[in-house]
């Protein structure tokens, strides 16, 4: 699904990121940690496609090479990333919005009482009431409900690489759980390959995790199982 090999990745010819190999197969969920400061973020955006980042290496995905190919494309071939700072789009209800999400995405549409019972079944896993749909895309939202909303994006979009960048920052728990809940379901009704960057372990718990990879100073310095993350909360990152 995703390769990633000797990936170089600069700003402003500053090198963030030096010789990342990383590789995320269907159905997989990986989870990338480390300090602030890593290079997780960027390497997110360079998966996606940022024009701000100057990238070296390999980077391929369904057997594609993404440096020959702009970010709507590599969103068309079903790449989603999460934002961090999330707009609010006064005007743009969600209900018109999702419908968009679903056609571009699908390249079909369903009939008006299909479409909202597929909105429905994705709602009912993040506890979404469905007044929302009534809403502006995100305008007077918590941190949280933007987050969730993110998150139904991609329920709606059903992408084969979904890309996590700290969704579970400011998150209760029960909303980490919802999360956790639509990623499962992804992976497994969807074999959706998952990449999620995060600080914690609190959203963690709720998934199967197939690898763990620690990015120190722009390099992957370890990977592991799920039990690296253990080691992780116990010693910090700074003493791995």
């Amino acid at each position: 699904m995703l390769k990633i090999k000797n990936l170089q990745v600069s700003l402003n010819k500053k090198n963030i990121l030096h010789k990342i190999d990383l590789s995320v197969k269907n159905a997989e969920t990986h989870v990338l940690m480390g300090q602030n400061g890593a290079g997780k973020s960027t390497l997110a955006q360079s998966i996606m496609g940022n024009p701000n980042y100057s990238v070296k290496g390999e980077l391929f995905f369904v057997e594609q090479n993404l440096l020959e190919l702009d970010p709507q494309q590599r969103a068309a071939l079903g790449i989603f990333l999460s934002f961090q700072q999330i707009l609010e789009i006064p005007g743009v209800k969600i209900y018109d919005y999702l419908k968009l999400l679903y056609k571009k995405s699908h390249g079909k549409r369903l009939t008006p009482l299909k479409f909202k019972e597929f909105l429905k079944e994705r709602m009912a896993l993040l506890d979404f009431d469905e007044e929302f749909l009534k809403r502006s895309l995100n305008h007077g939202f918590s941190g949280g409900e933007k987050k969730k909303m993110e998150v139904l994006q991609m329920l709606v979009i059903e992408p084969k690489l979904v890309i996590l960048d700290e969704i579970d920052s400011g998150l209760d728990i029960d909303a980490i759980k919802a999360v956790a809940k639509a990623v499962n379901f992804l992976k497994n009704e969807k074999k959706s390959a998952v990449l999620i960057i995060t600080h914690y372990s609190r959203i963690l718990q709720f998934l199967n995790i197939d690898g763990v990879h620690l990015l120190s100073k722009g390099q992957i310095v370890k990977s592991g199982g799920a039990d690296l993350v253990q080691q992780i909360e116990s010693k910090g990152f700074a003493n791995l």
